[in-house]
């Protein structure tokens, strides 16, 4: 098995079995496959194996730092952020008169109780509010949550095993395009190979086989030999299922990636694939299978291309800071101020946090961490988008790119 770096904290005794498992499984796979697995194989057994992979075989994946957990999303960072979010939801609910809201990969379930909450307290929970959640634990998780954060609109929550055939709703997906597996395309003289898993004694390697599949961008072209990078035929296939199923709605998915140009641009030429474990990135993306979350930046051009091709329209594109600031969370910060907004009314990020850092307490700085990470441009601000797909929806703005708007950029 691949070598477990000394500076990194052991797993547990039960989750190097599962990994163990999952590992024995993939071997299978390989040798079905005569030594070979193409790389968005083995990310869909990493991530999604019944029972043993990273989002199926656990659900303590969620948290702050330190602990067990590997990561932390939005959501979990501050309740603002849903409760911003929901801002968006409530306008397009209002507006089109929709009565639903479905969200793709729930998490832990803070961002459905920050939703409905803001929703309720706003006069217009939805009747149904759907979750796609492919992991038992998590679903678990989530019932948890919800039944703490809403019991009065649980019974309007539902988990659905499957998309209907149509539907009508505003759908949420938060980190949810990122996780979906990809091919890996590697770089070579004679031009680009896809690189996929093998095996090398006890270890898990990358290797190289022939292949017709090039990265869609022309600024590809560019990328230096022994480059690496990813295309996600996986995302785009769920973009088009999406679209064939959504009759009447807008889908927004908030997550890191760039436009087309700069996601193949040669200062990326190792790709945007990364494996992370207790906050760590990890140099071995194949370390470990099923205990490390396995990811990759989004191509939003390729997304919105998709959606576009299968009849939805690209209805805004933006930074996630400018999305929350254009949804009012600047002001959202200032009511949940115990001793009330600052004196002098702050024009930007930065100033507000001052603000609240110089107000004093533990809640005022906890509060200042997380506004700056979710709108710095150096933390989440800039590397999170924020896409708004949609169809047979009124023309009217979306509050969420009514500055900022870069859907030229795509």
């Amino acid at each position: 098995m691949n070598e477990q770096p000394t500076s990194l904290p052991a797993p547990a005794p039960m989750a190097l079995e599962r990994s163990a498992q999952l590992l024995a499984r993939i071997r299978a796979a390989l040798h079905a496959g005569g030594g070979w697995l193409p790389f968005d194989a083995y990310m869909q057994q990493a991530l999604y194996a019944p029972g043993l992979g990273y989002y199926t075989g656990q659900a303590g994946q969620f948290g702050d730092f330190g602990g067990d957990s590997d990561f932390v999303t939005a959501p979990e960072l501050s309740p603002l952020f849903g409760r911003t979010l929901a801002t968006q939801v409530a306008q397009v609910l209002q507006h089109n008169d929709l009565h639903a809201v479905v969200e793709f990969g729930a998490g832990s379930g803070q961002l459905a109780a920050q939703i409905l909450g803001e929703l309720d307290r706003l006069g217009c929970a939805p009747r149904q509010y759907a979750i796609m959640e492919v992991s038992g634990a998590l679903k678990h998780r989530q019932m948890q949550t919800l039944r703490r954060a809403v019991p009065h609109l649980f019974d309007r929550v539902q988990w659905w095993p499957a998309l209907p055939e149509t539907f009508e709703a505003v759908v949420i997906g938060n980190e949810v395009l990122d996780a979906m597996p990809v091919k890996l395309l590697h770089r070579h003289e004679a031009g680009w190979m896809e690189r996929g898993v093998a095996q090398e004694g006890d270890d898990l390697v990358f290797a190289d086989r022939a292949t017709t599949l090039r990265p869609p961008s022309p600024e590809a072209q560019a990328l230096p030999v022994g480059a690496v990078t990813e295309i996600h035929p996986q995302a785009l296939g769920f973009v088009r299922t999406l679209a064939d199923r959504l009759a009447r709605g807008v889908a927004l998915f908030i997550d890191y990636g760039f436009p087309q140009h700069e996601y193949y641009h040669p200062q990326r030429h190792m790709g945007t694939l990364q494996a992370h474990y207790r906050h760590r990135v990890l140099d071995d993306v194949l370390l470990w299978p099923g205990l490390t979350d396995l990811t990759a930046h989004v191509d939003f051009t390729a997304i919105a291309l998709a959606a576009q091709d299968a009849g939805l329209d690209v209805l805004g594109y933006t930074s996630q800071a400018h999305f929350l600031m254009n949804c009012g969370l600047l002001d959202r910060v200032a009511e949940e101020l115990a001793s009330g907004p600052p004196p002098v009314a702050p024009e930007n990020a930065a100033a507000l946090c001052a603000a609240t850092a110089a107000s004093g307490g533990s809640h005022y700085l906890r509060q200042t961490a997380a506004v700056n990470k979710l709108l710095n441009e150096s933390e989440m601000g800039e590397l999170f988008k924020v896409i708004a797909l949609g169809r047979g929806v009124s023309a009217h703005a979306l509050r969420g790119f009514a500055r900022g708007d870069r859907t030229h950029t795509l």
